[in-house]
């Protein structure tokens, strides 16, 4: 059997353990701690943000994202649909609805002329056509999506912007960091991003108080009492502080990650010129983190992007089709969806797109043998 190849695996350094033996050293190996204050404070000062919150997974800060949006019952978040589906998940954890915005061909992002479709749409004359209370939108596979379009209409239509930057860490647009244009933002840390914690994920936000709740929905929503007294609905949220040892130790080799993940995004430019497939794109604007190398093949191949994973598989190498639309997922095919015109954007991508090993341990030979194992296919 040839040596297995991940899609993207987590990549250790000695500094975790420095973190995380320290924790043990002083016995705080229980929630909370010294690493999480620490962890907190580095990832907002990385990310030029003011607030940050470590919490449990990524998921937990995109739910708490919609609490503090305020999402309750019947209430319309207008999301990203080609995404994972822990995007859009905790807007029914609120018993809001998600209505879904396609995907456009430049980055592959939430298309703004859909979103303006959709804003125009909920207008908030009738209940049919309530007015949504956010929008959730997703920097898919490490590229910044068309911020400023997005925020003017954000703007315009007196919406807040929630970002779920769980796999762009990192990536930035026009030189800002994503998960700092959103009224809050979540990242993850879960084992194959770009850094990881095991499992974990952080709120961002620029207002200090909206994070002082989410904090302390995060904690069980405990008073201010002598005895355990609730008055609100908390959650057991919070990151330990032996997980933000390892995530410390991993945010200081970041930076390198992304040079990595980026080297391996130009060998595969490289490596397939000629096929009939491209890259995932990216805007000028932006420089993504390179999280997943993507392939889209050309309208017309015969090859399909599962003729192309099972022949990796053969070979022991991990690769993905790319997330299947919200709007295709049997839970949310009742759901709206807008488009820019009558072009299905995000179905066409998944029929044609699949996700490339990506993992930075990954060789250059060992890269230059799954090139040629895809060339092999057309």
């Amino acid at each position: 059997m040839e040596e297995r190849v991940y899609l993207s695996s987590p990549t250790m350094h000695q500094d975790e353990m420095r973190f995380i033996q320290e924790a043990f050293d002083t016995n705080w190996v229980a929630p909370l701690g010294p690493n999480v204050d620490q962890f907190e404070k580095e990832v907002a000062e990385y990310l030029d943000v003011r607030a940050s919150l470590a919490l449990v997974s990524g998921t937990a800060a995109l739910h708490l994202i919609v609490r503090l949006a305020g999402v309750s019952r019947d209430d319309i978040v207008l999301c990203s649909d080609l995404t994972f589906a822990a995007t859009v998940n905790p807007v029914s954890y609120e018993n809001g609805t998600q209505v879904f915005i396609d995907s456009e061909r430049d980055s592959w992002n939430m298309d703004p002329l859909a979103l303006e479709k959709a804003l125009k749409y909920y207008d908030g004359n009738s209940y049919e056509r309530r007015k949504p209370k956010a929008v959730m939108l997703a920097h898919l596979y490490g590229s910044p999506a068309k911020l400023d379009e997005i925020i003017a209409l954000c703007e315009k239509y007196d919406v807040p912007l929630m970002e779920d930057a769980a796999e762009s860490l990192g990536a930035t647009y026009k030189g800002k960091q994503t998960g700092g244009f959103g009224v809050h933002a979540a990242i993850s840390f879960n084992g194959n991003k770009i850094i990881t914690t095991s499992g974990g994920g952080m709120l961002l936000s620029s207002d200090e108080e909206a994070v002082r709740k989410a904090r302390f929905w995060s904690t069980q929503a405990r008073d201010p009492a002598p005895w355990y007294q609730h008055s609100e609905l908390g959650y057991n949220y919070r990151m330990s502080n032996v997980v933000a040892g390892i995530g410390r130790g991993q945010l200081m080799w970041l930076d390198e990650h992304k040079r990595l993940k980026k080297e391996i995004y130009l060998r595969y430019l490289s490596g397939l010129q000629g096929l009939p497939l491209s890259m995932n794109p990216y805007l000028k604007e932006s420089e993504p983190n390179f999280w997943l190398s993507c392939a889209l093949i050309n309208q017309g191949c015969k090859v399909t992007p599962m003729d192309v994973l099972n022949r990796l598989n053969e070979h022991n190498i991990e690769g993905r089709p790319l997330w299947k639309p919200m709007h295709l997922q049997p839970y949310y095919a009742k759901n709206a969806f807008f488009t820019a015109n009558e072009e299905d954007v995000g179905a066409d991508l998944f029929s044609r797109g699949f996700c490339l090993p990506s993992d930075i341990k990954m060789t250059p030979e060992t890269q230059e043998r799954v090139i040629e194992i895809i060339r092999s296919c057309f």
